[in-house]
């Protein structure tokens, strides 16, 4: 009507009769309780307050169209805000694959990383703060898991160490080493323990916050520890008094994989980002599953 300021050429415009339109009028003015149009013999004049009706009926209507082409783009698939969790013990020497993944295959992903422990990750993913998690699995709690991979752990000792550089170490030497752990809170420090705990050994009382500082305790002589194989290029590196010890099969190692909510309307998205996941890390010293 405002564009018009003709019944009839507003009706038509609608599809609908013009008496419709005209009732349709007359009850909004009734429910607001003032007069919007001056109607005359020839055309329909919009009062003051029509005019500012009609200039808020504008601004309403050009949001709900950004909001319906909003929710539009959100149902393709990759598209919009990801808040994706990840360990500190995978986030290192996975994230470069991930990230050039997300770039070059879904570039309208806009992906949100946040690197945090294990019981942080799950509180987040809980809330609604973060969307999925890349982590050890089983993940728990009712949670979807999607494996991945599986890898190693192997042995990092000081390069002169009787069992530097063999590769089919049983896991029972660990009774006679003083295994370096991660501080508490990491899982793969507990999976390092349940490994000491399997074979009986008891774990060395030095505690470190990362994987970097336990090889520089490696390297500074005060024992021996456990990484998993995907960090074995990024932290043996760091230092060159170090050498890589591999266990006999079957080598004990974790599960990686993606977490989500079951409830989640991106499940279906997931399970592809996993898909094209795997074939990234293709490259890696690990154990592709889930296939």
């Amino acid at each position: 009507m405002a564009e018009h300021l003709h019944f009839r050429e507003a009706a038509a415009a609608l599809r609908m009769s013009q008496p419709a339109l005209s009732g349709a009028v007359a009850a909004l003015e009734d429910s607001l309780d003032v007069r919007l149009v001056e109607r005359t013999t020839r055309k329909v004049l919009l009062t003051p307050v029509g005019e500012r009706v009609a200039d808020h009926a504008r601004s309403v209507l050009g949001a709900l169209q950004a909001l319906t082409e909003e929710v539009e783009a959100s149902r393709r698939p990759f598209t919009g805000p990801l808040h994706l969790g990840v360990i500190p013990t995978i986030a290192p020497y996975l994230l470069p694959t991930v990230l050039r993944l997300a770039r070059d295959r879904y570039p309208d992903l806009e992906l949100h990383v946040h690197e945090e422990r294990t019981h942080q990750l799950l509180d987040g993913l809980a809330t609604g703060r973060l969307d999925l998690l890349l982590l050890a699995l089983p993940a728990g709690g009712g949670l979807v898991d999607i494996p991945l991979y599986d890898e190693d752990f192997v042995l990092v000792t000081p390069p002169d160490h009787a069992l530097a550089g063999r590769a089919d170490v049983p896991r029972d030497v660990l009774l006679d080493l003083d295994v370096l752990l991660l501080e508490e809170g990491h899982c793969l420090r507990d999976q390092a323990l349940d490994l000491c705990r399997e074979v009986g050994a008891e774990p060395g009382a030095t505690r470190a916050a990362g994987l970097s500082t336990l090889v520089q305790l490696v390297a500074g002589g005060l024992g021996v520890t456990l990484l998993p194989a995907t960090a074995v290029p990024v932290e043996a590196s760091r230092a060159s008094a170090l050498s890589v010890t591999r266990f006999g099969a079957p080598a004990p190692g974790r599960r990686v994989g993606l977490a989500h909510r079951p409830s989640s309307p991106r499940t279906a998205e997931y399970q592809r980002f996993a898909d094209s996941l795997r074939d990234a890390v293709r490259e890696l010293p690990v154990h592709i599953v889930g296939v």
